[in-house]
């Protein structure tokens, strides 16, 4: 009903560059998350351990300077994002969605209980997928489990994989229907 009430210019243009640009980011966090698999294969030093003598403003923390920090901050934030709305599609956690105006108590407090959790984990999962290296203002590299290379190598595989399965059966899911819609086929 929305996209119905929605102008030709927000149905032609907006809607086709939201959706490029979500599959830009999804497919450049692919890429990192691979070129940083195949760091962990050859350098040791691609481990997301704690960052040691690195202060702050005098080591970059992105091989593309300036613009490698800020794309570090948006794909970061389109993490959280997708995190967020992934968290509440799931069919497990769709009735804590909340309502407008008819939400109890017990509902927000289990939102703020998934929220915090899932922006508690956010820093961890940055940096073990290799997208960012800073430590976030905590010392998240103390983890012991992120020093054992086979738990972040198929971490970032699973991502890898997972994020790219999601990503060819949507696309393809979608044009196979456009072009049965085109045809005129049921």
């Amino acid at each position: 009903e929305l996209r119905h009430r929605a102008s030709p210019w927000q149905r032609n243009l907006g809607y086709p560059l939201a959706m490029l640009g979500l599959l830009a980011l999804t497919a450049i966090s692919v890429l990192i998350v691979c070129f940083h698999v195949l760091e962990l294969l050859l350098d040791d030093a691609a481990m997301p351990r704690g960052i040691q003598d690195a202060s702050l403003g005098q080591v970059s923390f992105s091989i593309f300077g300036s613009f490698g920090a800020a794309l570090q901050v948006v794909l970061i934030f389109y993490l959280m994002v997708s995190s967020v709305v992934g968290f509440y599609s799931s069919p497990l956690f769709t009735r804590l969605l909340p309502e407008r105006q008819d939400t109890p108590l017990t509902k927000i407090i289990g939102n703020c209980v998934s929220l915090l959790v899932l922006s508690s984990a956010l820093p961890v999962f940055s940096r073990t997928l290799g997208i960012t290296r800073f430590d976030l203002l905590g010392d998240f590299g103390r983890f012991n489990w992120l020093g054992n290379f086979y738990i972040v190598f198929l971490y970032n595989m699973g991502f890898a994989g997972l994020t790219t399965l999601c990503l060819v059966k949507r696309v393809s899911w979608a044009v196979q229907a456009e072009l049965i819609r085109a045809f005129g086929e049921d």
